[in-house]
């Protein structure tokens, strides 16, 4: 039924419009015909179909052609929501295989209809990935990641998950599938499955293809026996998963679960069981969490991480030596270490992992911890080689930082996303995210060894002494609680307010007293950089001066911090500059860096802040503050410029602020104003208008945010 007050729009002025859209006089596309049909229309299906012609041609004009002219016959027996969602997935489509292959998902609307049901009772990584990273990093052992893949398996440092998995009728029981591939590859981990060398030990037995599939049968209830221990509410949910998909256990094989309960079974012994019973007992298939086991992937990470870890740990324990004993002038190899389990559970990995120097017990720092537990997950023990201190000589800082591959290797090959972090980017024009648009590298500052940072001392050394004397205030002070049960002095505000409640017939508040106390700082902040090209000269000199004044007084601070830089070219080469990570010590090799900084390409900040962001929600602290230092508006050589770059950038600092980050942002440009209150908001920013003044300001800046 029309609506008398927004009658429908004549086939001309849809025409005039569509032309425009479509940039008819370019693209000579015929738009009358598709124009008359729609103008028979109610007004408000006119408004939706024009609205999202216009939103796929942002992304390309003969994609929302062709969009037009199949939704005009779909809108009366498709539901909107079933279009929009069609719509953006050609666009998806379009942004990753190009453009048939986005035409496609056009012309056969009754598969994209059936992937959205599988969708709508489906659960999809993407959108439940940060939950199930929480539940991953709060279980013991190793650190974790995820990743999408074809399928699911571990390679002992990454769970890989497939995208989508829609094999229950509703969203609850698929995320528990999710659940219970991310534990049970945990456990993988976690209980040694890989501990002994299963890619040559199987390939030597008898039909390894058989004996592969047995074991990995065998070692599903020796694991899952595991998990009813360690995580029972889980457990049961993953029995009732079982039953759901008609995956229960025949008769044989229950009676083997319950032999494979002991607490102390190893590996080796599951090998020695399958062997008993490679010919007699049929390999169960793979239920729904288990995946291929793929030996190939687990030995070559094995391989990487053992060889690294051991340089670790015995550069650690060189390094803990010549802290602890060094002054004693002897050699730190003739030190004598040892380390064993704190636990009376036959787990290598339960229990505190107690040090000993020389037999005396010795703290170990956390980082170290998880170094040890890491090769005790390999291992079930600390081999002795491993608690020799490394000589002189030895010792490598570079084994700290994180492994990442040659980052100039990525630039190879048509789209350069093998082995990159890839980030989605918000499209204004669309009002929806093109995914994985960004592939992003992490990469090392070349270290300058010269005497810029002298210099800076020098050069500010009176600041420093000011900023040292408020920093340390900063650590030692005391902060006044109000409003308390039990203080020192009276509240005057709470009290007159109590008095006023009583008067009223109210009853009065009994905190009426104020404390001093001494908070402990728990923040983590990261500084990210700006290296693009404008930054060239002066600012890049007093960007670097900045940062070691920041240093220099932050280690009075104690706070954590990290320092990253951050430049590109489009969206294909977005590049991140490792200047100094949470864990690692100011010394040298940073100061180095900052010295190297230089100035790159563009400056498009929106993978920048998504992949800082994930850097600084992975530190442990309570607050967590994200610092901008920048000396223009996002930017770049593609469409990334103007609105496009602006509202990307404000999308990335909502995300932001949604995981708990602050963001802040220190600018040089003095036109600034006009575009930081939409981005950041209006309390979030600073302007400096000389660039002189940036060194002098950045740490009284910090201070003001951090207290």
């Amino acid at each position: 039924m029309s609506d008398p007050k927004h009658p429908s729009r004549n086939a001309d002025d849809i025409a005039q419009q569509l032309d425009v859209i479509l940039e008819a006089e370019f693209s000579f596309l015929k738009t009358l015909q598709p124009a008359q049909i729609i103008a028979g229309l109610e007004r408000r299906e006119q408004e939706f179909i024009l609205t999202w012609v216009k939103r796929v041609s942002s992304t390309n004009i003969q994609l929302a052609y062709q969009f037009m002219n199949e939704v005009i016959g779909k809108l009366a027996v498709m539901d909107k929501k079933i279009i929009e969602a069609w719509a953006l997935h050609a666009m998806d489509i379009y942004d990753q295989d190009g453009m048939y292959p986005a035409l496609e998902v056009l012309r056969h609307i009754d598969r994209f209809i059936h992937h959205s049901h599988q969708r709508t009772a489906g659960a999809v990584l993407e959108d439940i990935i940060g939950v199930l990273a929480h539940f991953t990093h709060g279980l013991s052992g190793r650190a974790l990641t995820l990743q999408e893949a074809d399928e699911v398996y571990t390679d002992t440092e990454t769970i890989y998950l497939p995208p989508l998995i829609g094999r229950l009728p509703n969203t609850e029981d698929n995320f528990k599938i999710y659940k219970a591939m991310v534990a049970y590859h945990w456990a993988q981990v976690r209980f040694g499955t890989f501990r002994e060398s299963l890619a040559c030990g199987i390939a030597d037995r008898p039909q390894p293809q058989r004996f592969l599939a047995l074991f990995h049968s065998f070692e599903r209830l020796r694991l899952e026996a595991h998990l009813a221990r360690e995580l029972p509410g889980l457990y049961r949910d993953m029995q009732r998963l079982l039953s759901d998909l008609g995956e229960t256990l025949t008769p044989p094989w229950q009676i083997h679960a319950r032999q494979l309960t002991d607490p102390h079974l190893t590996v080796q012994q599951v090998i020695e069981l399958t062997a008993q019973h490679l010919d007699s007992l049929d390999p169960l298939p793979r239920c729904f969490y288990q995946g291929p086991l793929r030996l190939e992937k687990v030995a070559a990470c094995q391989q990487q991480r053992i060889e690294k870890e051991k340089a670790q740990l015995r550069s650690l324990l060189r390094h803990f030596t010549e802290e602890i004993k060094g002054k004693q002038g002897k050699d730190a190899s003739e030190y004598h270490y040892e380390a064993r389990q704190n636990s009376s559970v036959e787990d290598p990995v339960a229990g505190e992992i107690e040090l000993t120097l020389d037999g005396q017990p010795m703290p170990v720092p956390e980082h170290a911890k998880a170094l040890l537990t890491s090769i005790m997950q390999d291992f079930g023990e600390i081999p002795p080689e491993y608690l020799t201190p490394a000589g002189p000589g030895e010792y490598d800082p570079a084994l700290f930082a994180p492994q990442h591959p040659d980052p100039d290797e990525v630039w190879k090959g048509t789209y350069h996303e093998e082995g990159a972090f890839l980030y989605n980017e918000w499209d204004y024009k669309r009002q929806h995210y093109r995914k994985n648009w960004c592939a992003v590298r992490e990469k090392d500052i070349a270290p300058v060894l010269d005497d810029f940072v002298a210099k800076t001392l020098r050069k500010y050394s009176g600041l420093v002494k000011h900023l040292r004397k408020t920093f340390e205030a900063m650590r030692d002070e005391d902060r006044l609680l109000k409003r308390q049960v039990h203080g020192d002095d009276v509240d005057i505000d709470a009290l007159v307010e109590a008095l006023a409640d009583s008067k009223d017939g109210s009853e009065m508040s009994d905190r009426l007293f104020t404390r001093m106390h001494r908070s402990d700082r728990n923040i983590a902040v990261l500084f990210m950089v700006d290296m693009s090209g404008s930054t060239k000269g002066w600012i890049n000199e007093a960007e670097r001066e900045a940062l070691i004044l920041l240093a220099e007084t932050l280690e009075l601070l104690g706070d954590r911090y990290a320092i990253y830089g951050f430049s590109g070219t489009a969206r294909k080469r977005c590049e991140i500059y490792r200047i100094k990570h949470f864990d690692e010590p100011y010394h040298d090799d940073v100061k180095a860096r900052i010295s190297g900084i230089t100035p790159k390409d563009y400056t498009r900040m929106g993978f920048a802040l998504r992949h800082l962001s994930r850097l600084l929600n992975e530190a442990e602290a309570k607050t967590r503050i994200l610092i901008t230092i920048s000396d223009g508006k996002p930017d770049d050589y593609d469409h990334y410029r103007g609105e496009y770059g602006i509202e990307d950038t404000r999308r990335a600092l909502i995300e932001a602020r949604r995981s708990g980050i602050h963001p802040y942002c220190i600018t040089i440009d003095k036109e600034g104003r006009d575009y930081l209150p939409h981005m950041y908001g209006p309390a979030s920013y600073t302007v400096i208008d000389d660039v002189a003044k940036l060194p002098l300001k950045v740490s009284d800046i910090y201070r003001r945010i951090t207290t």
